[in-house]
């Protein structure tokens, strides 16, 4: 079995794409047609996940966000300066001997999304979750659980997922018992439209949702002036209103532990299969008294 065998396999257990695709996921380093002796799956390849898979001797590392620091992820530094990173990075790949496949429309593109389901299972939210799909753009996972307090889910969080700690917004002794796992707070468009035809900003359909009754939400990427301004000023209203904020891939990170249970079945044993935490990236300096 080789790397690519191994990612056939993975292709054929997402919901297939027109022949004509040509967005992210791809081969973005080394050799697809050599023999597939291990596979790492990892959130982002990162240098400390690379030298975790030549320990391990994996050949193939299947991530599911940017390789080289563009959101256009080419296979290579494309840009007209040199980036000294990047080539000890290269370097480091050729020497460990593995192959970078990245999975990323593919496995938002499943029916559960791999990567939300993932989040759900490890998270042991398993049989909590519910789905709003009247969100504007993306359908949220809404997350019921006995009532705790901020702080007390904040801690959690932190738990669960292996944080150095997080962002929030809201009281932390405030009673709360529902969370959205919402998509990125950029200044976009949703597909909702007001009754003179016009569109309706997504953040904006997210503060509906908070509107019907969802105490905390968990976005991916955020801005500051839309939904977090909107909990900010509820907070100082008295309201039970929060947000987690993790960071993007922090947020998505126990999906590709996930991975690694799918990936598992799919090569039936033929190679061992193992997941690597990407880590935390943040660290956080602790206010003087």
């Amino acid at each position: 079995m080789t790397n690519r065998d191994v990612v056939n396999k993975i292709l054929a257990y997402h919901p297939p794409f027109p022949a004509d695709y040509h967005g992210c996921d791809d081969w973005k380093a080394g050799d697809p047609d050599a023999p597939c002796t291990g596979v790492v799956t990892a959130l982002s390849p990162t240098v400390n996940v690379i030298r975790k898979a030549k320990e391990l001797g994996a050949s193939l590392i299947l991530v599911h966000e940017p390789t080289f620091y563009t959101s256009e992820d080419g296979p290579g530094w494309f840009e007209d300066f040199p980036n000294s990173v990047y080539e000890e990075k290269q370097a480091l790949i050729r020497e460990a001997g593995v192959a970078i496949w990245r999975d990323h429309d593919h496995m938002h593109a499943n029916r559960p999304d791999s990567i939300f389901t993932g989040v759900i299972k490890y998270m042991g939210w398993e049989g909590r979750a519910r789905v709003d799909t009247d969100t504007g753009l993306f359908a949220h996972f809404i997350i019921d659980f006995p009532e705790t307090t901020l702080g007390e889910l904040c801690r959690y969080v932190i738990d669960r997922i292996g944080l150095n700690g997080l962002r929030y917004i809201g009281d932390p002794g405030a009673k709360v018992k529902s969370l959205a796992m919402v998509g990125h707070l950029y200044p976009m468009q949703s597909r909702k439209k007001r009754k003179d035809g016009s569109p309706v900003e997504y953040s904006v359909s997210i503060i509906d949702t908070m509107e019907k009754g969802v105490d905390v939400i968990m976005p991916g990427e955020v801005i500051d002036w839309t939904v977090l301004s909107y909990v900010r000023d509820a907070v100082e209203l008295g309201k039970n209103k929060a947000v987690i904020n993790v960071g993007h891939f922090n947020w998505e990170e126990l999906g590709m532990k996930y991975a690694a249970d799918w990936v598992s079945e799919l090569v039936e044993g033929q190679v061992p299969v193992t997941y690597v935490p990407s880590e935390d990236m943040y660290h956080f300096a602790e206010k003087e008294n």
